[in-house]
């Protein structure tokens, strides 16, 4: 754990201190007082708990700009989950802006400028996302950034409980058990943004939304030979049954999906002269350690052997429902397709 307590400094340079702590405790932010005060006492507590880090907060009245020239010198890609634990705060980003009240909270994207204005003390639990961990769960980056959530009802509420307990954590939480708790905030804190953000009325239904995020996350981990129905609803906090109803309303079930997919990518590579590797490299990225059952597959998608694609146009075929325009990728693992 590491605490920054801004009044153990001398009182004139309390400010410019507090300045150097949430550039380095957060991402870059100019602040500015907007209360004549002597000193600038203030803290800061940052916990690590797997990918995400937990920061507790005290502070001051001030406004705080993360602006164009701010995103520009940032290193790395966060969503803040900001909970008022007392104050208040005037948020803004894109074109929303929200009086973030005692038992609410706020989503803000650091790819993207956003503003804070304190007008009284306060202070705040923040949870410091990776960008990805949320970006696969929404429709859209922005969806419910910048808007006050109600955290004493619905899954507001969860995302305050959460946010409360796995404050209280340990840092030696094991990596495993850090995984499980991490992938169940960013699920529930998605559906919470989503939520306020009324997705509902622009997806053709909830669902839709979600079976957009969870395309995007397959085509961005096609790979990964851990990719599985168990993975997938783990992330996204869904039963097997529910994942499958998604798939099944559509063209494609689940794994034929994710199947169809990988073998697109594994097309793409194998025709592409700058690949390097071999086919069978190729086809074991992508959970085809067996070169004779991978030819098969291919053939049946594409109606070519593998090393016939080779410098050629990938032919054309039917790829699954895309909602989000997502990218072409891979086929799934053996375990995907057996619904493991």
């Amino acid at each position: 754990m590491a605490v920054w307590d801004i009044a153990a400094r001398p009182s004139g340079e309390q400010f410019d201190y507090w300045r150097e702590v949430i550039c380095q405790a957060f991402v870059p932010l100019a602040p500015e007082r907007t209360i004549e005060r002597s000193g600038f006492s203030s803290q800061v507590e940052a916990r690590a708990l797997g990918t995400l880090n937990r920061a507790r907060i005290r502070s001051q009245p001030q406004r705080v700009a993360h602006g164009r020239r701010e995103v520009s010198s940032s290193r790395g890609e966060f969503y803040f989950v900001n909970l008022q634990l007392s104050g208040r705060c005037l948020v803004r980003q894109g074109q929303h802006e929200s009086l973030v009240e005692r038992g609410q909270f706020a989503v803000v994207d650091t790819t993207e400028p956003y503003f804070f204005d304190f007008d009284a003390d306060w202070r705040m639990l923040s949870f410091r996302v990776p960008h990805e961990q949320l970006r696969t769960r929404l429709t859209d980056p922005s969806v419910g950034t910048g808007i006050g959530i109600d955290a004493t009802t619905g899954t507001g509420r969860v995302v305050s409980a959460l946010m409360r307990s796995l404050w209280e954590l340990d840092e030696s939480t094991g990596s495993c058990a850090a995984a499980e708790l991490e992938q169940s905030f960013c699920a529930v804190a998605a559906v919470a943004m989503a939520t306020a953000a009324g997705q509902a009325s622009l997806d053709r239904t909830p669902h839709e939304g979600t079976r957009a995020a969870i395309l995007r996350f397959v085509a961005a981990n096609l790979a990964d030979p851990d990719l599985s129905v168990s993975t997938v609803c783990r992330r996204f906090a869904i039963s097997p049954r529910l994942l499958h109803k998604l798939f099944e309303q559509h063209t494609r079930p689940f794994a034929e999906t994710v199947r169809t997919m990988r073998l697109d990518r594994c097309a793409r590579l194998i025709a592409d002269p700058r690949t390097g590797a071999s086919i069978t490299e190729i086809a074991a990225r992508h959970g085809y350690p067996d070169p004779a059952s991978f030819s098969r597959a291919f053939r049946r998608q594409f109606g070519v052997a593998p090393r016939d694609l080779r410098g050629r146009p990938v032919p054309d075929t039917a790829q699954p429902p895309s909602p989000g325009a997502v990218s072409p990728g891979p086929p799934a693992p053996s375990q995907v397709a057996d619904g493991s």
